[in-house]
């Protein structure tokens, strides 16, 4: 079978690709925290895999394929704009776990965890300023896990790193999310200290 025309290219493209273009800017709103920056990031991501769709295999996860590009665009504006993506030494946060501080909240009693009478408390902006605090290759990790669903494979893909630093970053990232939620907790009195 032939390849399709041009012309055929461009209207596939725009019935496949097109219907994601709501998710990738909600992506984009959370990597660039800015509504001009998401729609620009959206703008190049589609013009890069419109050049590129003939390169795209029909039948694979053309959402990965799109998130991979909207990925690696956001990574080399950032780079062109700022050296180096900012490191961060979470070690600190290795040993804060939200569910071991929770513990002894009476709530748990009644048949739902502590994490989630605390969570309940916290409003999505709180949750979102949580997530947009984690260092960029931290977010990038859970916001593709935990708010866009794609497998560990997949991430990999996007990120174009192994699947064991996607885990890594996945485990530091959450653990950081779990530290600053808690951290926002105590200020508003929900938890305290545990006693020795």
């Amino acid at each position: 079978m032939a390849d399709p025309a041009p012309l055929d290219d461009q209207a596939v493209f725009v019935d496949q690709a097109m219907e994601h273009m709501p998710s990738l800017y909600s992506a984009a709103l959370r990597m660039t925290r800015n509504p001009t920056d998401a729609e620009d990031l959206v703008q190049e991501t589609y013009l890069k895999a419109y050049r590129s769709f003939a390169t795209f295999q029909q039948g694979t996860n053309l959402k990965a394929w799109l998130y991979r590009i909207l990925t690696n665009t956001f990574i080399n504006t950032y780079r062109a704009k700022k050296r180096r993506p900012e490191q961060a030494d979470v070690d600190d946060v290795e040993d804060l776990f939200l569910y071991h501080r929770l513990g002894g909240l009476e709530a748990a009693a009644a048949g739902r965890s502590a994490e989630d009478e605390v969570l309940d408390t916290f409003t999505d902006s709180d949750i979102k300023d949580a997530l947009e605090a984690l260092p960029e290759q931290f977010r990038m990790a859970v916001l593709l896990a935990d708010v866009e669903g794609f497998s560990y494979k997949e991430i990999a893909a996007i990120l174009d790193v192994p699947i064991g630093t996607v885990m890594s970053r996945l485990h530091r990232g959450r653990r950081a999310l779990q530290k600053a939620l808690f951290e926002l907790g105590m200020s508003r009195g929900l938890v305290g200290e545990r006693e020795g």
